[in-house]
């Protein structure tokens, strides 16, 4: 074998194969894109110094004919240093001499195999999942998973939700993760039915949802060939997941795998895709469940406990300012116990992102509720007035920003975030910690305990001026004869569930009315596409978090477009017999792009009405037909009086329900804040019957 190190392309002369390298590996960890700073990633997070690469003369067993072998597979690379490929120990974790040894269970677990009794690779995966607790997954097969399927049928433990689209399977698994904290697990084939979890992947990413992500691939002797069914699903979702696996050796399948699920939970949370060959899946091993993870680039980068120092200068700041906000996200939800606390004792008013609903009970009188481009009035003027910003667990979005000079400007801002690529990525702070908001805020409770009688804390008149803002500018609706605001229909979900239930929605206005309208007390209670912004997220999601919570009343507010997008989960939720509440809010059109035609395009309708044109005075499709194919009760209502009883019926029934409320098309979304705009830019009035 000759080796162009300066290329960095070995060529097998007896094989005439050729294998390439990249030149360089990108520095910054979770960058894979060295222009834009962007969230962290583990791929490569173990770049400490890399082993030099050894070669040897001895083939790989699945060389192909082809010369441009795995062209589009260079990363990420798993593989066996003690079985095989000693010359392309190629990974998006590059190993190094050190691994991580994890604690054993607490209680061992009984496998259904001798311990020296060869079985399938597939076998071997699923045997995995359950020694990662996994009690539940969405999977829907194809011809390169097969085996997984029939190694699942195997399984005592495992039940799988069969989605009717990928799409699907990814957001369910998303929606488990999100009601319960734990990750969720969505399986697919190879080409389409991978490429089809794509979009709850980004979503993933972008929300900060611990997934893990298992798809079949074609065998190894085909990647690269363009093989029926074939795409380089590694690549395409590289920079759409915190990390991927290409599994070239069986015997690597039980470290990748609690590999990946230690990853999708720790740190910044995201999801974790592994590529499985089918002919991995059939090659018989005997699994070794002792192998220690090889993590110790990642492990050496996670955020260390928060200095003291840094967390007195923060009470210190404290204690000087007059008008402090909090402005807590979805990095909070898992500290949401410690953030109360923190409030009773400095008596800091509170102000939440999109994803950070439920963090803090909205029914207290510190909760300003929703800040940003459709939050309220109080809770932006109070950021716009403050003269000190507690940024905990956000990413200074720009629906929450809009304008960032203008955002906050006032103030002094401390930025407390896990992830350190957050920190001054679009505003700077003057103090900031990169470490878990956990931590920080038991570290703040603490000194704040010690130290009552030096902080001395009284923000009594800022919070008096906060309370007339609440007065003055309250959140509500305009009202349309006999019809049915939507808001008030999400008023009365509330009032019924004692704001008690698990929401998910879809994307559009239903989304910011479900937001500003229902009162989310805990977490884990809101369930929404934040960052992404996908269509069709509300149903699959409700069934994740319906498998989750058994014992939680789940409702899906949907609007007519998102509904739509995924309405074949409506067969899952009848097979499953699933109690999932739909409350789809029907105005027959795509609502927040008819807003913004409204407000900005002179209400000229450019493809966003869903109905049928030459039946405009008929609902069209008829919803409660796609609910009577798939045997689910459902009613519609029109009129405002009746919308009470309807509601009640729909949380009554046993198991699901779809209630179609058919809402006028011309009500908006308010307050908002134009992008790219200013607190002083807000806009509270106004609505699709007034020319602009």
């Amino acid at each position: 074998m000759q080796c162009n190190f300066k290329k960095r392309t070995c060529v097998d002369k007896k094989n005439k194969t050729k294998k390439t390298t990249p030149d360089s590996l990108p520095s910054s960890p979770f960058c894979f894109n060295q222009k834009k700073k962007k969230r962290s990633n583990p791929s490569t997070m173990a770049a400490v110094t890399p082993p030099k690469p050894s070669f040897s003369t001895t083939p790989t067993p699945f060389h192909h004919h082809r010369t441009t072998f795995l062209p589009r597979f260079t990363l990420p690379i798993s593989s066996n240093p003690k079985k095989r490929h000693p010359f392309l120990r190629i990974s998006n974790v590059i190993s190094t001499t050190t691994t991580t040894n994890i604690p054993p269970s607490p209680e061992p677990f009984i496998s259904r195999y001798s311990p020296d009794q060869p079985r399938k690779g597939s076998d071997v995966l699923v045997e995995a999942l359950e020694r990662e607790g996994v009690t539940d997954v969405f999977a829907y097969p194809g011809g390169a998973s097969m085996e997984i399927h029939q190694a699942l049928t195997r399984s005592h433990t495992i039940r799988n939700v069969l989605p009717r689209h990928e799409q699907g399977g990814v957001f369910a698994a998303e929606g488990y993760a999100r009601a319960s904290g734990r990750p969720g697990v969505c399986i697919a084939t190879s080409g389409p039915g991978a490429t089809n979890l794509v979009s709850g992947l980004a979503d993933a990413m972008l929300d900060s949802i611990p997934i893990v992500a298992i798809t079949g691939q074609v065998p190894r002797r085909m990647i690269g060939t363009d093989a029926f069914q074939e795409t380089p699903i590694v690549e395409v979702t590289r920079s759409i997941t915190k990390h991927n696996y290409l599994v070239l050796d069986v015997e690597d399948i039980p470290r990748i795998v609690r590999e990946a699920f230690y990853l999708a939970s720790s740190g910044r949370p995201g999801p974790v895709l592994i590529d499985v060959p089918k002919d991995i899946q059939q090659q018989l091993v005997v699994p070794k469940w002792d192998e220690p993870m090889s993590l110790s680039g990642y492990l050496s980068r996670l955020p260390k406990p928060p200095n003291d120092s840094h967390l007195e200068q923060i009470i210190r700041l404290i204690s000087e300012s007059k008008k402090p906000v909090l402005y807590v996200g979805g990095g909070c939800l898992d500290s949401s116990d410690e953030l109360r606390r923190f409030v009773e004792l400095t008596g800091i008013p509170v102000a939440s992102t999109l994803m950070g609903l439920g963090s803090y009970p909205a029914s207290d009188d510190l909760c300003l509720q929703m800040l940003g481009m459709h939050g309220t009035v109080y809770a932006n003027y109070a950021v716009d007035k403050s003269d000190l910003l507690l940024a905990f667990g956000v990413r200074f979005d720009d629906r929450v920003t809009g304008k960032l000079e203008a955002f906050a400007s006032r103030a002094k801002i401390v930025h407390i975030d896990i992830d350190s690529a957050e920190i001054g990525k679009n505003k700077q702070p003057h103090v900031s910690i990169c470490g878990d908001i956990k931590i920080a805020l038991k570290g703040l409770n603490k000194i704040l305990d010690e130290k009552r009688e030096i902080a001395n804390l009284d923000f009594s008149n800022w919070r008096k001026e906060l309370d007339e803002q609440k007065l003055n500018h309250p959140l509500g609706f305009k009202t349309f004869g006999d019809a049915i605001p939507p808001q008030y229909a999400i008023q009365v979900l509330d009032e019924l569930t004692g704001g008690n239930a698990i929401i998910s929605t879809g994307v559009g206005q239903h989304q910011m009315w479900a937001a500003q309208f229902y009162k989310y007390n805990r977490p884990r209670q809101w369930l929404t596409s934040g960052g992404l912004g996908a269509m069709g997220f509300g149903l699959p999601a409700a069934i994740g978090a319906a498998v989750a919570r058994p014992d939680a009343v789940v409702v899906d507010i949907d609007g007519d477009g998102s509904f739509m997008m995924n309405v074949q989960e409506l067969a899952t939720i009848r097979v499953e017999n699933l109690p999932v509440k739909i409350l789809l809010l029907n105005n027959q059109h795509l609502g927040m792009v008819v807003q913004w035609e409204d407000r900005f395009y002179k209400a000229n309708r450019a493809h966003t009405y869903l109905g049928n044109p030459s039946k405009e005075s008929e609902i069209f499709p008829n919803m409660l037909k796609f609910a009577e194919a798939c045997d689910i009760p459902a009613a519609r209502v029109s009129q405002v009086g009746d919308l009470r009883a309807a509601i009640q019926k729909m949380l009554d029934t046993p198991g699901p329900y779809l209630l179609d409320v058919i809402v006028p098309h011309q009500e908006h979304v308010l307050p908002m804040i134009p992008a790219g705009g200013g607190f002083m830019d807000v806009i509270t009035e106004g609505d699709g019957r007034t020319k602009y």
